[in-house]
């Protein structure tokens, strides 16, 4: 659960009465987290996150070693009306009192989003609201601009469970891909390697923390694609590698020991860190080919940039380039509700507005004029 920043209802008439405010309520449901949440901003302030829910759903889908999308989606109906209730209790609000809600409308598991859709939609249309519809990746993207105010452009690394891109966010609606993955993601690779140490889910974590106890240096992992033009990452055959250790290992020691599995998973996390630094290092280089300038400012967003190693690792990068890494509070960087009510608040200020024909959509990518990288399908490009 996010944390929360509470202002009294009076302080915020009175700071209404000083300058135009916008409060969204935005919900996410694009996965196996139910989130609400309201974030409110002045002309003339930084925004407030007034209150912030995220209802996880990891002991419903832990016997099966990852989320079942029927059971995600079935959850999701029946906690959205709680939740939101909540929320808005927590922020002393009527929905009244709100100026429009966000929601998630892609990508993600059809099921989710489509409860969360049409929840949204309800709301909207018995409170007489406006409805926003919200790429989850541009709520990633857009986080740093709740937090830290960032200007426009500025060079973005998207890492999560489903996707990995390098990005220039020219505006609220105006993302460049400049390099991705070509198979796995990033958050994806980690869940795998847990599953196949052991460890439990989301694997994000559980390798972290193993990975603190272990040598980074007994396992000679790949770094695929290294020395390569262009900021593309593979995560797949590295995947596969911790596959094959695991599978020596075992062999060898009739069995796998604790340290075993922790040198691992600091070797792993190890790997996926040089290959992040690397590519960020090009990623500067071509930011500065498409923009004209250098980035100022280097964002890492999702649900991969709350591990501390690749932080680290990725701050050597910027010192070294002349650019301010800034990554959201971890609680900030896996799905939330707030950057969805933040990025509502940006295309509400855009003019942007959508009906109730809006359309839940699995597959939606951040920069439509790029060809996709990992191809299309009946659902369409993937990114």
């Amino acid at each position: 659960m996010c944390d929360i920043v509470m202002e009294p209802r009076a302080a915020r008439q009175e700071q209404a009465q000083l300058a135009s405010t916008l409060t969204m309520l935005g919900i996410e449901s694009s996965c196996d987290d139910t989130a609400s949440a309201i974030v409110s901003c002045t002309d003339q302030s930084r925004p407030t996150i007034l209150a912030s829910i995220n209802q996880d759903q990891a002991s419903l889908h832990v016997a099966y070693g990852g989320v079942v999308p029927e059971i995600a989606a079935r959850a999701h109906a029946e906690r959205l009306d709680g939740c939101v209730a909540e929320v808005l209790a927590r922020a002393k609000l009527d929905l009244a009192e709100l100026d429009g809600v966000a929601v998630t409308a892609g990508p993600g598991l059809i099921g989710g989003l489509l409860a969360g859709l049409s929840f949204a939609k309800g709301v909207c249309a018995g409170a007489g609201l406006p409805l926003l519809g919200v790429n989850h990746l541009a709520g990633h993207a857009l986080t740093v601009r709740l937090t830290d105010d960032v200007a426009f452009p500025y060079l973005a690394l998207l890492a999560s469970g489903g996707h990995c891109q390098f990005l220039a966010v020219r505006g609220a609606s105006h993302f460049l891909r400049l390099g991705g993955t070509i198979d796995d993601a990033p958050g994806e690779a980690f869940d795998k390697c847990a599953r196949i140490l052991g460890f439990p889910q989301p694997g994000g974590p559980s390798i972290e923390g193993a990975a603190r106890s272990g040598d980074p240096h007994r396992f000679a992992f790949p770094r695929p694609l290294a020395g390569r033009d262009g900021c593309d990452m593979s995560f797949s055959g590295l995947k596969t590698a911790v596959l094959h250790a695991h599978h020596q290992q075992t062999s060898a020691d009739a069995g796998l020991a604790r340290q075993v599995c922790n040198d691992i998973a600091a070797s792993f996390q190890a790997a996926v860190s040089d290959v992040f630094a690397e590519k960020l290092a090009i990623a500067h280089h071509v930011f500065e080919q498409a923009i004209g300038h250098p980035p100022r400012v280097f964002a890492l967003c999702g649900g991969v940039a709350a591990n501390q190693q690749i932080r680290r690792a990725l701050k050597t990068v910027c010192d070294r380039c002349g650019s301010t890494l800034i990554a959201p509070h971890p609680q900030l960087c896996t799905d939330n509700a707030a950057m969805i009510a933040w990025a509502g608040i940006e295309r509400f200020r855009l003019g942007l507005r959508d009906d109730l024909s809006l359309i839940a959509r699995p597959r939606w990518p951040l920069d439509a004029t790029s060809a996709p990288m990992l191809g299309h399908g009946k659902k369409g490009a993937r990114a």
